[in-house]
């Protein structure tokens, strides 16, 4: 078995390192060279724990080749981003850019499945745009829809141990499918077809976004009510049938914050909930900028100074090195061009950003009179708490 991957991000290259590791000839295919080069040294580009020695293994061992472009396979799989653009609706232009890069190299028996997150009806529309192009192949190729369920910081064991929903476009396809993800995959394979495969990776990420807008929601009406919303949480979930999640200064990452927007988009006259939750975790990043800059003010009319402030955290969620949407990102780049005052900016799990001046965070906590936590990472559950300090935390770490 020779399978290709198109793309080797956050998901293509740990999902082509596992089905690398189970004995399948793995080609992947990157339109970075430096991506490419890092991989074939047996090295990665990106931090998720345990991939770096899974991915020197099987490069050693000749069972996955990085390249700029792909070859003859049996089987072709779809691991790239679809971003929203600025109208917010999904701009699928990388899938349909790697599914006509692989379209020479289709032949009768092989298998081509989506796994980037998508609109309704893309899975069909890249079938049409292959039929087109190969029309001998109509009938004789099997395409689907298999959406990556996965958590950063946590992803191979959960490509290995999570259902999985695949969508084929017919049902010989969906079968074919799940054969190749039976070599790696032991949590149960779900057949269904390809456009509710679409939907429901979309209404996964809609589910947790709308479970996270109460939570922020919440904590924005317990600041104006005085009351703890970390001790608040905690008792309400003391009721058997009660979860709230926590709050944060958003919502970030490629898929929560981004995939609602997809059934907004293609469904404005339904979506009312959705896009309304889209809305409040959005405002809620401005809330927490909005907070810091008056904190500024405060202290300056307090101190006859402007005050040091640090930023803790850029990642979209603690402990990973993934700034894709991050909240913390925008607020802290908010800070910087409305706050009046020295900025530090930490950021624990990268080296340096071209954006921004990273600071140790310890330095930063030292230095700095206001201290915004932004990000809950495990470094800074270590710092302790200076009295003399204002600290605005928005993620959890003092609660």
């Amino acid at each position: 078995m020779k399978a290709v991957f198109m793309g080797l991000g956050y998901i293509g290259l740990p999902t082509a390192a596992v089905a690398a590791s189970k004995g399948i000839q793995v080609i992947g295919v990157d339109v970075n060279p430096d991506v490419v080069n890092t991989i074939n040294k047996g090295e990665i580009h990106i931090i998720e724990p345990d991939l770096d020695k899974l991915v020197k293994e099987v490069v050693e061992k000749g069972k996955l080749k990085a390249t700029l472009k792909p070859e003859e396979a049996d089987a072709f799989f779809i691991v790239v981003p679809t971003p929203f653009k600025q109208n917010r609706r999904a701009d699928i232009s990388y899938v349909e850019s790697a599914t006509r890069m692989v379209i020479p190299y289709l032949k009768e028996g092989d298998l081509f499945v989506i796994e980037s997150t998508s609109p309704v009806m893309t899975t069909e529309k890249m079938a049409e745009i292959i039929f087109m192009e190969r029309p001998e192949l109509k009938d004789k190729i099997h395409i689907a829809y298999c959406p990556e369920r996965v958590l950063p910081g946590n992803v191979l064991y959960e490509l290995e141990n999570n259902d999985r929903v695949i969508g084929g476009i017919n049902e010989e396809s969906s079968i074919k499918a799940a054969e190749f993800y039976n070599y790696f995959v032991k949590g149960e394979l779900h057949k269904t077809n390809a456009r509710t495969a679409e939907m429901c990776k979309l209404t996964e990420n809609s589910s947790r976004d709308t479970q996270i807008a109460f939570a922020n929601e919440l904590s924005m009406i317990c600041d104006k009510a005085d009351i703890n919303v970390w001790d608040l949480i905690s008792l309400a979930n003391k009721h058997p049938r009660v979860n709230i999640l926590q709050p944060g200064c958003g919502v970030g990452g490629h898929c929560i914050a981004v995939d609602p927007w997809f059934i907004v988009s293609e469904f404005p006259e339904q979506a009312q909930i959705i896009k309304r939750v889209r809305e409040t975790n959005d405002y809620k990043s401005d809330w927490c900028a909005n907070k810091v800059i008056e904190s500024c003010k405060d202290f300056t009319v307090k101190n006859s100074r402007e005050p040091i402030v640090a930023c803790m955290g850029l990642a979209f969620k603690p402990n990973i090195d993934d700034l894709r949407e991050s909240p913390a990102k925008y607020i802290t780049s908010r800070i910087i061009s409305e706050a009046r005052a020295d900025i530090l900016i930490v950021e624990p799990n990268i080296p340096n950003h071209k954006s921004f001046n990273l600071v140790n965070f310890k330095e930063a906590y030292d230095k700095a009179d206001i201290i915004v936590w932004l990000v809950c990472h495990k470094e800074f559950l270590t710092i302790p708490i200076d009295q003399d300090k204002v600290e605005l935390d928005f993620c959890g770490v003092r609660k």
